[in-house]
């Protein structure tokens, strides 16, 4: 019996044990993927652990998508596997760099990408996440719209509106690495290949794609389009799932290194540390968690 298979067993005795559940981004290593009860998207993973009686949440992504699992599963434990899995995105701004840029822009409503702390989060409006952030900024009423923290999500959804958006400077260092020439390249090498990008990329990236869609878009439109060859623009962990449930179809990465570190942090054996010696738990505390979880349920009322 391989050291992998053991333990995935002993991940499965603890997961019981300690009544959890353990869910993968879509970005994981495959491993970890594999071992999960849910992969998917941040969001939509922290939905689907809360509507379970599980005790204890696992979550194999990075930091601010555990504290959405707080925020949602407010009596649960929520796991960390890797302390020092982040996100770059969310680092590019803070609950008192928003505050000063509200300043500026007074009575401005905020929208901000679920990719984002949850301080931040509690400073906004409304979130969205890059499936909806169009949907959620034509329900505001208001002609003007502030955007955080991603560039190029908030361009993107710009192009798709009347309405005025000001946007931060953040941006995804994962996708910005996936270029027109890369992409190009690509189209050059399978031309019969439909490619689709993640909408965090370059506006130049977007413009050369077949279609512009989120992780499970990109699944969707995956599952869905009769093409048998795809070029995907987003992180290289989702080629893993798409070729999973596509076996009869083909999937090209736009740039092999597009590859975002931190959400390779998490091995399987960091999983059954976590479970192992229940760490690193993740709180939000109560008065941001309430602030934050108004956000995410404005967004949900209008999705």
């Amino acid at each position: 019996m391989s050291c992998d298979t053991n333990m995935v067993n002993e991940i499965q005795r603890l997961k019981k044990e300690r009544n959890a559940i353990i869910l993968a981004h879509n970005y994981q290593v495959a491993e970890v993927q594999d071992i999960a009860d849910f992969v998917g998207d941040s969001l939509r993973l922290s939905q689907q652990a809360a509507a379970t009686s599980a005790d204890v949440i696992v979550f194999c992504g990075v930091h601010f998508m555990a504290e959405t699992a707080a925020i949602l599963s407010p009596t649960k434990t929520v796991l960390l596997p890797d302390i020092n899995a982040g996100c770059p995105m969310a680092d590019m701004v803070t609950a008192d760099e928003l505050r000063e840029f509200k300043a500026q822009h007074p009575g401005t409503p905020v929208v901000t990408y679920i990719n984002s702390s949850a301080e931040v989060k509690a400073e906004s409006d409304y979130c969205c996440t890059s499936a909806n952030a169009v949907k959620i900024i034509e329900a505001i009423d208001a002609d003007e719209i502030i955007f955080v923290p991603d560039q190029h999500l908030g361009h993107y959804a710009a192009t798709k509106t009347s309405k005025n958006i000001i946007l931060w400077k953040g941006y995804c260092p994962t996708h910005r690495r996936i270029t027109p020439e890369e992409l190009t390249k690509q189209k050059e090498a399978h031309p019969n290949a439909k490619a689709v990008v993640h909408p965090e990329s370059l506006a130049e990236v977007i413009a050369l794609a077949d279609a512009v869609a989120s992780t499970e878009g990109i699944l969707r439109y995956a599952r869905e389009t009769d093409a048998k060859e795809f070029i995907i623009g987003t992180e290289v962990g989702i080629l893993h799932r798409l070729r999973k449930e596509n076996p009869d179809k083909v999937f090209y990465p736009a740039f092999e290194r597009a590859i975002c570190p931190n959400m390779k942090r998490t091995t399987l054996e960091k999983v059954l540390f976590s479970l192992q010696d229940m760490e690193h738990v993740i709180t939000v505390p109560e008065d941001i968690a309430a602030l934050a979880k108004r956000a995410i349920d404005r967004m949900l009322q209008i999705v």
